[in-house]
């Protein structure tokens, strides 16, 4: 303490917020979640003003989702798992900080970017990104020998990638690109985090194993990385690849014992996350040969609802009690958080296409039950995060 007594650099860098990766970043993820798609139903309204930017009000809405809130789960995740796959403590204290500071100074700068210099703006949207790939890379890179997974070369070519895909998303001219670019590389991350997680959570709950082809793995890992490019396939060639994706997706789904999983909702969330991506790509083979009179991004938002929305909550309850010593058990209120989110994916995606003339209706009573969601998740994990383990280990 200092004299005045308030805390010195050392000692809140040694608060437990900063003890490891997915305390500071799931607790953004919780406020992110809460806040981004309330902001962007009142932009959408006209009830608040756009950013004041070079990009459109959807670029942002876009942008926030995938590169805010979408990073703030995968940031934390990653740098929490790959400091256990490769067996090092990991990044914590002052470099946290430090990403989230630059987390933060993003968020600002797409809010408030049009009215700074662009060389300051251009730092504030690439810095954070830039960073965190650097350091997640370095780590996988440098402790390779030590690495427990072999497809994680599959990580060293994605999160790269990211940075083409924000690039692209804030373009006017490749907007379109840069968001099929970035549905492909969250894609890809969750193909990889459901075959470990799923495998685990089988075995672990209901004794038994579920089908693992080596083969038949790596070949969805492959058709998935390929489709990342898919702003900059043919068409018809982007839209057959999804469909065969699709396919080996549901094919291997069907041998996952998904009747098993859905008997338990915390299970069976992720089970509809994973039916998400399948419906999402066959969304996409559909609206390049058949064209359907969809209502709204149909597609992205079967992603953004159906699969981050489905498996990210279930996601950031599971480690934030399980990597804080706690025991691993969905209550009411966490159960209660996983029907609000599968409520507002029937609202912001299925009842659009029942009722259109509703859809703004539709829009806002989706983002109240994130709010909801993700709210009650706010209260509940960021305490937890804030705190020491419970079983008396550091981290």
């Amino acid at each position: 303490m200092r004299p005045g007594g308030g805390l010195d650099a050392m000692g809140f860098s040694a608060h437990p917020l900063w003890l490891v990766g997915f305390r500071p970043f799931f607790a953004l993820a919780c406020l992110a979640g809460l806040s981004l798609p309330l902001l962007w139903v009142l932009i959408f309204l006209g009830v608040l003003q756009a950013p004041a930017a070079a990009f459109t009000a959807v670029q942002w809405h876009a942008h926030e989702m995938f590169f805010g809130f979408g990073w703030a789960v995968l940031g934390g995740f990653l740098l929490t798992s790959t400091k256990n796959w490769v067996q090092i403590r990991g990044y914590h204290g002052a470099s946290l900080i430090f990403l989230v500071a630059a987390w933060l100074f993003e968020r600002g700068g797409m809010w408030f970017g049009g009215r700074w210099p662009v060389a300051l703006f251009e730092v504030s949207n690439k810095l954070f990104l830039t960073a965190i790939v650097a350091m997640l890379v370095w780590t996988l890179v440098r402790h390779r020998k030590s690495d427990n997974y072999r497809d994680n070369y599959f990580f060293l070519l994605i999160l790269p990638a990211f940075l083409l895909a924000k690039h692209l998303m804030l373009s006017a001219e490749h907007f379109q690109a840069g968001v099929l670019m970035a549905t492909g590389l969250f894609r890809v991350a969750f193909l990889v985090m459901l075959e470990r997680t799923l495998s685990q959570f089988m075995k672990g709950i209901f004794q038994v194993d579920i089908l693992r082809h080596a083969a038949l793995d790596r070949s969805i890992k492959l058709c998935a990385l390929l489709l990342v490019g898919a702003g900059f396939m043919p068409p018809l060639p982007a839209a057959w690849l999804s469909l065969l994706l699709a396919v080996l997706l549901a094919g291997r789904l069907l041998f996952w014992k998904p009747q098993l999983a859905l008997r338990r909702l915390d299970l069976g969330i992720m089970v509809l996350g994973y039916a998400g991506i399948v419906l999402q790509l066959l969304a996409e083979f559909l609206g390049q040969v058949a064209a359907p009179a969809w209502v709204g991004a149909f597609s992205m938002h079967v992603f953004g609802l159906g699969v981050m929305g489905l498996i990210i909550p279930a996601m950031l309850i599971r480690i934030a009690k399980g990597h804080t010593g706690r025991k691993v058990v969905f209550d009411a209120g966490d159960k209660g958080v996983l029907w609000l989110m599968i409520g507002a994916f029937v609202l912001r995606v299925v009842a659009p296409q029942l009722h259109s003339q509703a859809y703004a209706v539709w829009l806002v009573l989706a983002a109240c039950a994130w709010l909801a969601g993700f709210g009650i998740l706010a209260v509940r994990l960021i305490p937890l995060l804030t705190q020491p383990r419970v079983d008396g280990k550091e981290h």
